[in-house]
């Protein structure tokens, strides 16, 4: 079984109708998006659309909550003053051009999804979070303690734990010595389909296969891919500075910072 996973759009219409298209070439058996659909760049409505027309699985990112809420709030980490004034103009455009309708459809999101399997004899859980199971503006770096990650995958009772927010994709797998049995979990960060934050301008999403004895206890029976595609990237920077919004937003596309 195959299943694409895609996060943080950011209103980047361009950018999630590449990721579409490619993931549509590769025909996964099940899509799902975690969340931040808004913010940053003029077409949010434009992306709900997208992502409700096709009936794709999709939890809240902190932006989303925010906006479902017409709250001026995303929960964005913003560190230093000049950030803190381009978030607010960012959420000031955003409440302002969003619809009725998807606004709605934002503040009934989900705050996470679960998927069980019962591929083997043992369950198999995946859990879908935007930040962590903890809290939906909680980043999860590649360079979290493993420690660190193994309690909160372990209280989060997930094998695999999908998530994004932080715009940088990565694949840790973690051996669980506190099981009796041998015990691997997969802590998966999908990266940005619209505003990345690796240095790669590319889009990028997950693919998930999952083996005919995938189970907890079989390291290798589950196979993560990051796949990064190209889109019009330009079209996505100069629909920013034609807006309200910031010109550094436009740049931050160009070079994925």
């Amino acid at each position: 079984m195959k299943l694409a996973l895609f996060s943080d759009i950011h209103a980047n219409l361009p950018a999630l109708e590449a990721c579409l298209a490619d993931m549509d070439m590769r025909k996964p058996d099940a899509i799902y998006c975690l969340g931040d659909l808004v913010g940053y760049n003029i077409w949010p409505n434009e992306v709900i659309r997208a992502i409700r027309k096709r009936g794709i699985p999709t939890i809240a990112g902190n932006y989303d909550f925010g906006i479902g809420r017409n709250s001026d709030d995303c929960g964005c980490a913003y560190k230093t003053d000049e950030e803190k004034a381009m978030g607010k103009i960012s959420i000031s455009f955003t409440n302002g051009i969003i619809g009725d309708e998807e606004r709605a459809y934002l503040r009934t999101l989900p705050q996470h999804l679960r998927v069980d399997f019962q591929i083997q004899e043992e369950k198999l859980s995946m859990l879908l979070v935007h930040g962590s199971p903890r809290r939906i503006n909680e980043y999860l770096f590649e360079d979290r303690d493993e420690k660190s990650m193994l309690r909160i995958m372990r209280d989060a009772e997930a094998d695999i734990m999908c998530f994004g927010h932080t715009h940088k994709p990565y694949h840790r797998i973690l051996h669980d010595q506190q099981s009796e049995k041998p015990h691997f979990r997969h802590a998966i960060n999908i990266g940005s389909v619209g505003k990345p934050k690796d240095g790669d301008a590319r889009g990028s999403y997950v693919m998930i296969t999952l083996s005919e004895n995938a189970s907890p206890g079989q390291k290798d029976s589950i196979a993560v891919e990051c796949i990064r595609f190209t889109y019009d990237v330009e079209q996505a920077a100069q629909a920013v500075e034609q807006s309200i919004l910031p010109d550094a937003y436009a740049n931050m596309l160009r070079n994925a910072h």
